[in-house]
Protein backbone atom coordinates (compact mmCIF):
# COMPACT_ATOMS: atom_id res chain seq x y z
CA UNK A 1 0.00 0.00 0.00
CA UNK A 2 1.23 3.72 -0.38
CA UNK A 3 1.96 6.66 2.44
CA UNK A 4 -1.22 8.34 3.86
CA UNK A 5 -1.39 11.67 2.07
CA UNK A 6 0.68 14.55 3.13
CA UNK A 7 -1.20 16.88 5.56
CA UNK A 8 -4.07 14.52 6.14
CA UNK A 9 -5.59 14.78 9.45
CA UNK A 10 -4.35 12.39 11.84
CA UNK A 11 -7.05 11.79 14.23
CA UNK A 12 -7.81 8.39 14.67
CA UNK A 13 -10.97 6.12 15.68
CA UNK A 14 -10.55 2.56 16.51
CA UNK A 15 -13.52 -0.30 15.19
CA UNK A 16 -13.95 -3.61 17.03
CA UNK A 17 -12.43 -5.30 13.74
CA UNK A 18 -9.28 -3.08 15.23
CA UNK A 19 -8.66 -0.41 12.15
CA UNK A 20 -7.45 2.21 12.83
CA UNK A 21 -9.50 5.41 10.72
CA UNK A 22 -6.98 8.31 10.26
CA UNK A 23 -9.62 11.56 9.06
CA UNK A 24 -12.42 9.25 9.71
CA UNK A 25 -12.10 8.09 6.42
CA UNK A 26 -8.82 6.85 5.50
CA UNK A 27 -8.77 2.55 7.36
CA UNK A 28 -4.94 1.64 8.57
CA UNK A 29 -3.78 -1.89 9.29
CA UNK A 30 -3.42 -2.02 13.41
CA UNK A 31 -1.44 -5.57 12.36
CA UNK A 32 1.27 -3.98 9.76
CA UNK A 33 0.64 -0.18 10.75
CA UNK A 34 -0.17 0.45 6.77
CA UNK A 35 -3.11 2.19 5.10
CA UNK A 36 -5.31 0.52 3.15
CA UNK A 37 -4.99 2.93 -0.02
CA UNK A 38 -4.34 6.70 -0.30
CA UNK A 39 -6.62 9.09 -0.14
CA UNK A 40 -4.44 11.24 -2.45
CA UNK A 41 -6.82 9.17 -4.92
CA UNK A 42 -6.68 5.52 -4.67
CA UNK A 43 -8.71 4.31 -7.42
CA UNK A 44 -6.97 6.63 -9.59
CA UNK A 45 -4.22 4.84 -7.95
CA UNK A 46 -5.23 1.36 -8.81
CA UNK A 47 -5.74 2.22 -12.88
CA UNK A 48 -2.66 3.34 -12.98
CA UNK A 49 -0.87 0.81 -11.11
CA UNK A 50 -2.67 -2.64 -11.55
CA UNK A 51 -4.88 -1.68 -14.72
CA UNK A 52 -2.58 0.26 -17.16
CA UNK A 53 0.12 -1.92 -15.36
CA UNK A 54 -0.86 -5.22 -16.97
CA UNK A 55 -2.08 -3.33 -20.44
CA UNK A 56 -5.93 -3.71 -18.84
CA UNK A 57 -8.89 -3.79 -20.17
CA UNK A 58 -6.99 -3.88 -23.73
CA UNK A 59 -6.06 -7.48 -23.02
CA UNK A 60 -9.57 -8.51 -21.60
CA UNK A 61 -10.77 -11.37 -23.27
CA UNK A 62 -13.56 -14.19 -22.79
CA UNK A 63 -11.52 -16.58 -20.07
CA UNK A 64 -9.13 -14.28 -19.07
CA UNK A 65 -7.94 -14.78 -15.10
CA UNK A 66 -7.30 -11.88 -13.03
CA UNK A 67 -5.26 -13.00 -9.65
CA UNK A 68 -4.31 -10.75 -6.64
CA UNK A 69 -2.06 -10.93 -3.50
CA UNK A 70 -4.19 -8.66 -1.07
CA UNK A 71 -7.62 -8.26 -1.22
CA UNK A 72 -8.55 -5.24 1.01
CA UNK A 73 -10.85 -3.73 0.21
CA UNK A 74 -12.10 -4.99 -2.85
CA UNK A 75 -10.65 -1.38 -4.36
CA UNK A 76 -9.44 -3.08 -7.14
CA UNK A 77 -11.72 -5.71 -7.85
CA UNK A 78 -14.49 -2.35 -8.27
CA UNK A 79 -11.80 -1.03 -10.55
CA UNK A 80 -11.67 -3.45 -12.93
CA UNK A 81 -15.38 -4.17 -13.11
CA UNK A 82 -16.05 -0.50 -13.99
CA UNK A 83 -13.17 -1.08 -16.80
CA UNK A 84 -14.60 -3.84 -17.63
CA UNK A 85 -18.04 -2.12 -18.23
CA UNK A 86 -16.62 0.92 -19.94
CA UNK A 87 -14.77 -1.78 -21.99
CA UNK A 88 -18.10 -3.33 -22.96
CA UNK A 89 -17.16 -6.99 -21.82
CA UNK A 90 -20.00 -9.35 -22.81
CA UNK A 91 -18.04 -12.23 -21.99
CA UNK A 92 -16.84 -14.15 -18.34
CA UNK A 93 -13.49 -13.70 -16.71
CA UNK A 94 -12.50 -14.51 -13.67
CA UNK A 95 -10.73 -12.66 -10.77
CA UNK A 96 -9.22 -14.46 -7.76
CA UNK A 97 -7.83 -13.06 -4.60
CA UNK A 98 -5.60 -14.41 -1.78
CA UNK A 99 -6.30 -12.69 1.68
CA UNK A 100 -5.33 -13.59 4.94
CA UNK A 101 -7.17 -11.30 6.80
CA UNK A 102 -10.79 -10.22 5.80
CA UNK A 103 -12.52 -6.94 6.40
CA UNK A 104 -16.38 -7.35 7.69
CA UNK A 105 -18.89 -6.00 5.33
CA UNK A 106 -19.59 -2.76 7.30
CA UNK A 107 -15.83 -1.77 6.99
CA UNK A 108 -15.40 -1.97 3.82
CA UNK A 109 -18.57 0.19 2.98
CA UNK A 110 -16.98 2.46 5.15
CA UNK A 111 -13.79 2.54 3.67
CA UNK A 112 -15.40 2.49 -0.34
CA UNK A 113 -17.29 5.27 0.41
CA UNK A 114 -14.31 7.61 -0.22
CA UNK A 115 -14.09 6.88 -3.54
CA UNK A 116 -18.03 7.22 -5.25
CA UNK A 117 -17.45 6.08 -8.25
CA UNK A 118 -17.02 2.64 -7.12
CA UNK A 119 -19.39 3.10 -4.51
CA UNK A 120 -21.96 3.13 -6.87
CA UNK A 121 -21.15 -0.17 -8.35
CA UNK A 122 -20.21 -1.76 -4.43
CA UNK A 123 -23.71 -2.54 -3.50
CA UNK A 124 -23.74 -6.06 -5.12
CA UNK A 125 -20.27 -6.81 -3.90
CA UNK A 126 -21.18 -5.77 -0.27
CA UNK A 127 -24.35 -7.64 -0.07
CA UNK A 128 -22.76 -11.03 -0.85
CA UNK A 129 -19.58 -10.27 1.34
CA UNK A 130 -21.95 -9.52 4.10
CA UNK A 131 -23.80 -13.22 3.42
CA UNK A 132 -20.33 -14.21 4.20
CA UNK A 133 -19.84 -15.44 0.28
CA UNK A 134 -16.38 -15.57 -0.98
CA UNK A 135 -17.57 -16.62 -4.01
CA UNK A 136 -19.95 -14.98 -6.30
CA UNK A 137 -20.26 -13.18 -9.80
CA UNK A 138 -20.08 -9.69 -10.32
CA UNK A 139 -21.25 -8.66 -14.13
CA UNK A 140 -18.20 -9.82 -16.51
CA UNK A 141 -16.11 -11.44 -13.30
CA UNK A 142 -16.46 -14.38 -11.58
CA UNK A 143 -14.61 -13.54 -7.89
CA UNK A 144 -13.32 -16.26 -5.72
CA UNK A 145 -11.51 -14.81 -2.67
CA UNK A 146 -9.52 -17.51 -0.94
CA UNK A 147 -9.21 -16.60 2.59
CA UNK A 148 -5.50 -17.26 4.79
CA UNK A 149 -1.99 -16.97 4.34
CA UNK A 150 -0.98 -16.99 0.85
CA UNK A 151 2.14 -19.03 1.49
CA UNK A 152 -0.25 -21.67 2.14
CA UNK A 153 -3.16 -21.10 -0.24
CA UNK A 154 -1.46 -20.16 -3.19
CA UNK A 155 0.89 -23.45 -3.92
CA UNK A 156 -2.98 -25.33 -3.40
CA UNK A 157 -4.92 -23.20 -6.15
CA UNK A 158 -4.86 -25.46 -9.30
CA UNK A 159 -5.43 -22.18 -11.94
CA UNK A 160 -3.02 -19.78 -13.58
CA UNK A 161 -3.25 -15.99 -13.74
CA UNK A 162 -2.83 -13.91 -16.98
CA UNK A 163 -2.39 -10.70 -15.14
CA UNK A 164 -1.19 -10.40 -11.31
CA UNK A 165 -2.26 -7.62 -8.94
CA UNK A 166 0.25 -7.40 -6.25
CA UNK A 167 -1.15 -5.16 -3.84
CA UNK A 168 0.14 -6.44 -0.34
CA UNK A 169 1.20 -4.22 2.68
CA UNK A 170 4.48 -2.32 2.39
CA UNK A 171 7.08 -4.95 1.50
CA UNK A 172 8.89 -3.14 4.67
CA UNK A 173 6.02 -4.07 7.15
CA UNK A 174 4.79 -7.27 5.28
CA UNK A 175 8.08 -8.73 4.21
CA UNK A 176 6.27 -12.80 3.88
CA UNK A 177 3.89 -11.52 1.36
CA UNK A 178 7.20 -10.74 -0.93
CA UNK A 179 9.72 -13.20 -0.16
CA UNK A 180 10.98 -14.93 -2.79
CA UNK A 181 9.55 -18.25 -2.37
CA UNK A 182 6.22 -16.72 -2.77
CA UNK A 183 7.31 -14.96 -5.56
CA UNK A 184 8.39 -17.89 -7.57
CA UNK A 185 4.80 -19.14 -6.78
CA UNK A 186 3.10 -16.01 -8.70
CA UNK A 187 5.45 -16.83 -11.34
CA UNK A 188 4.68 -20.59 -10.98
CA UNK A 189 0.57 -19.36 -11.76
CA UNK A 190 0.91 -17.40 -14.06
CA UNK A 191 0.31 -18.08 -17.86
CA UNK A 192 3.19 -17.94 -20.47
CA UNK A 193 3.11 -13.95 -21.69
CA UNK A 194 1.31 -13.57 -18.81
CA UNK A 195 1.99 -9.91 -16.25
CA UNK A 196 2.29 -8.35 -12.93
CA UNK A 197 2.10 -4.83 -11.79
CA UNK A 198 2.96 -3.32 -8.11
CA UNK A 199 3.21 -0.64 -6.74
CA UNK A 200 6.54 -1.00 -5.08
CA UNK A 201 9.72 -0.38 -6.53
CA UNK A 202 11.91 -2.28 -3.49
CA UNK A 203 14.77 -4.33 -5.14
CA UNK A 204 14.23 -7.25 -3.56
CA UNK A 205 10.83 -7.62 -4.56
CA UNK A 206 12.11 -6.62 -8.08
CA UNK A 207 15.03 -9.10 -7.98
CA UNK A 208 12.69 -11.84 -6.64
CA UNK A 209 10.39 -11.65 -9.51
CA UNK A 210 13.31 -11.82 -12.27
CA UNK A 211 14.83 -14.40 -10.40
CA UNK A 212 11.47 -16.14 -10.43
CA UNK A 213 11.53 -15.79 -14.36
CA UNK A 214 9.51 -12.59 -15.38
CA UNK A 215 11.17 -9.60 -17.50
CA UNK A 216 10.88 -6.91 -14.48
CA UNK A 217 10.87 -3.36 -15.38
CA UNK A 218 10.47 -0.09 -13.23
CA UNK A 219 7.69 2.38 -14.46
CA UNK A 220 6.97 5.97 -13.10
CA UNK A 221 4.49 5.48 -9.82
CA UNK A 222 1.36 7.47 -9.04
CA UNK A 223 1.36 10.48 -7.73
CA UNK A 224 4.32 11.12 -5.10
CA UNK A 225 5.80 8.00 -5.44
CA UNK A 226 8.49 8.06 -8.81
CA UNK A 227 8.62 4.35 -9.18
CA UNK A 228 6.37 1.17 -9.28
CA UNK A 229 6.94 -2.20 -10.91
CA UNK A 230 5.48 -4.35 -13.70
CA UNK A 231 7.08 -7.40 -15.75
CA UNK A 232 6.21 -9.96 -18.06
CA UNK A 233 6.14 -13.98 -17.93
CA UNK A 234 8.09 -15.14 -21.51
CA UNK A 235 6.01 -16.21 -24.19
CA UNK A 236 3.31 -15.45 -26.44
CA UNK A 237 0.79 -12.07 -25.05
CA UNK A 238 -2.05 -13.67 -23.19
Amino acid sequence: MVAVAAGLDQMTDIDQSGLEWRGGTLPVSRRFDDPYFSLENGLAETRHVFLAGNDLPARFQPGFVVAELGFGTGLNLLATQLAATAAGCDFTMDYISFEAYPLPAADIARALAAFPEAATVAGPFLDAWGRGARCFDLGALRVRVIEGDARDTLPRWGGRADAWFLDGFSPARNPELWAEPLMAEVAAHTTPGGSFATYTAAGFVRRGLAAAGFAVERAPGFGHKRHMSRGRMPGPAS
